[in-house]
């Protein structure tokens, strides 16, 4: 049980419903899909996405039942889009265990992630308005449009906040947006409510995306490993695109392009992202972003599911970093 959610009991006791309804819908397959499935939700997660279905669904009629199945589907794409991840960055770990593609190798993650895909649309097609279907379909897409411009700007250090913002809106924001988007779908609520629940999770997403990038620079110890090997391969994250912005001598640019990315030079890049404003500048986006979010989900209708969604913009918003 995740800590996350101690405050909201009701809550935790949805979510673990849906794990159990994630496990018995892979219960079917080969041993190692089921572990590896297993691994991963048990992994230390906070399961947001499945929370925000719940929530969006509080603010319609009273929930049908098949809420907390769409909950589980959209934490089953959320699983299939971290394993198919962590085959492109190469991962050994996912949030502190062993990822599926190092426990069981790159081909078998590979279908392990699209029997999810497959198995989620299964699940789909039972009982759910059919604009249910064609968001989840349309973000599905924006996810996989998401990782293709991040590849297409590999090894580009002139990117552009735009392009960024791009990349975090498919690969991050979209599904915090869905999920409370077809929560309040599935529970029939007021069309403009619907729009403010999109709008409001867009808005966290990216927020949300926006830190955790921050979080690799806002420490005084060396990048994480990860970090490291995503700028070996190229991948550049807003602190970084706003520090070659402002790197007038160049001397990131070119630390990132001829490198060996020791201790020493790792140290060197952190601090020329620190001392180029590229944290500081993040930060100030991820306040606007947050503050955007404050402003849409305050236009919602008083509920206890509006204080659940402060809650969250609360905890993983306003902290320091």
């Amino acid at each position: 049980m995740n800590s996350f959610w101690n405050e909201y009991p009701k809550l935790q006791l949805e979510l673990d419903e849906v794990t159990k309804l994630i496990e018995n819908s892979v219960k079917d397959s080969h041993n190692f899909i089921t572990s590896a499935v297993e691994d991963t939700i048990h992994s230390g997660g906070k399961m947001l996405r499945p929370a925000l279905v719940i929530l969006g669904s509080k603010f319609g009629n009273e929930p049908k039942n098949s809420i907390l199945n769409l909950a589980a589907i959209v934490e089953m794409l959320h699983v299939a889009t971290l394993i198919h991840d962590d085959i492109i960055d190469e991962s050994k770990l996912r949030r502190g265990i062993e990822s599926v593609q190092s426990k069981y190798g790159k081909d078998s993650a590979v279908f392990i992630g699209d029997y999810l895909f497959a198995k989620l649309f299964t699940l789909m097609s039972k009982d759910f308005h059919q604009e249910t279907m064609v968001e989840m379909s349309k973000v599905i897409m924006r996810i996989c449009q998401g990782e293709l411009i991040q590849y297409s700007f590999r090894y580009k250090y002139n990117s552009s906040i735009m392009h960024y913002l791009k990349i975090i809106t498919g690969k991050t924001a979209s599904l915090f947006s869905l999920s409370l988007y077809i929560g309040s779908e599935e529970s029939n609520a007021d069309e403009t409510v619907k729009k403010l629940l999109a709008k409001t999770g867009y808005r966290i997403g990216m927020a949300f995306q926006i830190i955790d990038d921050c979080l690799d620079y806002s420490s005084k110890n060396i990048i994480k490993k990860s970090t490291m090997n995503d700028l070996k391969q190229g991948y550049l994250t807003l602190p970084v695109i706003y520090a070659l912005q402002n790197d007038r001598k160049g001397y990131l640019e070119n630390l990132l392009k001829n490198g060996t990315f020791t201790k020493n030079e790792s140290d060197n890049i952190h601090a020329l992202v620190v001392e180029n404003k590229g944290l500081e500048k993040s930060r100030e986006l991820a306040l606007k972003y947050t503050n955007k979010a404050y402003d849409s989900m305050n236009k919602l209708p008083d509920c206890e599911s509006k204080e659940t969604i402060k809650f969250i913009i609360d905890k993983l918003l306003i902290r320091d970093y």
